[in-house]
């Protein structure tokens, strides 16, 4: 590769506003996320007919991740302390000891932490955790999305 071949750019990068929610816990759930790159905003969101809160809150991190096409800076903003925590302090102790608590159970919600971490490899991330319904504009609209993806459920 010559000098002129070489990549000097930054890797872009995406602020995730998450949320997820549900109506009874286990119950019709749903999430959304808010994506924004530089000026551009992307929101998606969906629902689960019968799910639990933890596993809306993991989908949209996991769905706002799936739809990038190459590695970036991201911002994660969430409400969850589930999400946060499981992120940062307790997913490298899972993967060591195959995916078991310290009390040798099997993690819950194995498969979406699985699904998170292999995202979560692909890029620089940054967690925030925001206080939920606190007037932060990004995790209200996020919320509004979980809710529109338990509404059309029905």
């Amino acid at each position: 590769m010559n000098h002129h071949e070489k990549q000097s750019s930054v890797p872009p990068e995406v602020i995730l506003y998450t949320d997820g929610a549900c109506r009874g816990n286990p119950g019709p759930g749903g999430w959304g996320v808010v994506m924004n790159y530089g000026k551009a905003q992307r929101t998606m969101y969906g629902g689960e007919s019968l799910t639990t809160n933890n596993r809306m809150e993991l989908m949209a991190v996991i769905q706002g991740l799936s739809v990038l096409k190459r590695p970036c800076r991201v911002k994660v903003f969430s409400d969850s302390k589930y999400v946060l925590q499981g992120i940062t302090e307790w997913l490298p102790k899972w993967k060591r000891s195959g995916w078991r608590t310290t009390s040798k159970k099997s993690v819950a919600n194995v498969d979406l932490w699985q699904q998170l971490d292999s995202f979560v490899q692909q890029h620089e991330m940054q967690w925030k955790w925001v206080k939920g319904h606190s007037g932060n504009e990004g995790n209200e609209f996020a919320d509004a999305l979980a809710n529109k993806g338990i509404d059309e459920l029905y």
